[in-house]
């Protein structure tokens, strides 16, 4: 498997060189006061550079192994981890179609996907009752877009993108559009819209608790006219959402990005890290 971080990653060799200066200062110093004999020099001198390359070496590795990382964004504690967000503390953020539904048949919802999951393994009552829930939840206005769209499977009741139904320590927000195939599907600036009106939402009900999500777009949900981004891209265009929005974190809250098992080899956590505010 391709290494996700390169041997000659800029941000390992930036780590790199401030372990060799630290190293080399060391090493100035002890020369001080200790005098390497004449025939010992050029030994010493491959040792030397042998120690740098096992450091650049070590660097790298670490880097490929990265599993968690924590940054600071506007003031707030982000965390990005590795591993099941139904595990998480405090509130978790399920994707829902825009319709919220809940019918888990492989058509309306994947069993796979991650509010199928939720219904079929997490549901404390029946989908009845999470039915009624939802349909008697209090929003906000503006959230509700349609009452009869006319579909052949599915709930009639259309919601406005990033819009939240707080169902005890879950967040169930409408996120992917459904063309007339039942397809999730978005565009980018509708994944835009999404995310700034979730945060915003997010700072309307959190109440100082921690917020977990995953990555959202990772997964079934087509992008229109971008087949091929990735998740570290989406990644990133969450963080740069959450940076502009009006969302803050007041500690001990964080929010928790939760990266699936088998999609953390494919993101650079080094490189999100490395930069100021994570993009």
């Amino acid at each position: 498997m391709k290494p996700k971080v390169t041997f000659f990653d800029r941000n390992v060799i930036k780590r790199s060189v401030k372990f060799v200066a630290g190293a080399s200062t060391v090493l100035s110093a002890v020369l001080l006061f200790v005098d390497i004999p004449a025939d010992y020099k050029i030994g010493a001198g491959i040792a030397f550079l042998a120690v740098l390359a096992l450091i650049h070496v070590a660097t790298w590795v670490r880097a490929n192994s990265l599993r968690e990382i924590s940054i600071e964004i506007e003031g707030s504690k982000v965390s990005i981890t590795t591993g099941d967000i139904f595990k998480q503390k405090g509130l978790k953020a399920i994707a829902f179609n825009e319709y919220l539904d809940t019918r888990v048949d492989n058509v309306i919802i994947s069993k796979a996907s991650l509010n199928g999951k939720f219904i079929e393994s997490e549901l404390k009552e029946s989908v009845e009752a999470l039915d009624d829930y939802i349909a008697n939840f209090r929003f906000d206005d503006g959230d509700i877009f349609e009452t009869t769209v006319q579909r052949r499977i599915g709930k009639t009741t259309r919601y406005r993108l990033g819009t939240i139904c707080v169902y005890n320590d879950f967040l169930l927000t409408a996120f992917a559009r459904f063309d007339a195939n039942n397809q999730a599907n978005l565009t980018m600036p509708e994944y835009l819209e999404f995310l700034i009106n979730f945060w915003d939402k997010v700072n309307k009900v959190y109440a100082q608790q921690s917020v977990s999500t995953t990555i959202f777009g990772s997964g079934i949900t087509r992008i229109k006219g971008h087949k091929t981004i990735s998740d570290e891209d989406l990644l990133k265009i969450m963080l740069w959402t959450f940076r502009i929005s009006e969302m803050r974190f007041k500690y001990p809250a964080k929010l928790t990005i939760v990266i699936h098992e088998s999609k953390i080899d494919q993101i650079n956590l080094l490189d999100i890290a490395s930069v100021k505010n994570g993009v």
